[in-house]
């Protein structure tokens, strides 16, 4: 684990590198994650244009950078329970399907906040 015991800039580099590999491995593994970064990258340029108020544009754009955020957590946690090992256990199985759980409230949260400032 590159980063143990940096102080500094050093640490910050070794974050950012830590970083941009957990995103470059859920883009490699991950087909939802996939299409949630074309959605989010087509959608922000609709934002500007949907709407002149800074406000909806960052409840708009904001609701999709969350939606990323939730689809790593959930990917992180799959990556996770399936190192443990792949038979199946109760415990694995609801820890996959909860964090699941919060990529679909995650997807309702856009699709309410898109609705709600369009309409």
């Amino acid at each position: 684990m590159a980063g143990q015991n940096l102080k500094g800039i050093q640490r910050l580099k070794a974050a950012w590198s830590n970083s941009l590999a957990g995103v470059k491995a859920c883009w490699a593994h991950e087909e939802a994650f996939r299409q949630e970064v074309v959605l989010t990258v087509l959608a922000t340029p609709l934002a500007f244009y949907i709407t002149e108020i800074p406000t909806e544009r960052a409840l708009l754009i904001g609701s999709l950078l969350l939606l990323l955020i939730i689809e790593l957590i959930n990917s992180a946690v799959e990556a996770t329970v399936d190192r443990i090992g792949l038979e199946y256990h109760q415990l694995s199985g609801r820890a996959k399907d909860i964090a699941s759980a919060a990529v679909l409230f995650g997807s309702l949260l856009v699709a309410l906040t898109w609705l709600l400032i369009l309409l």
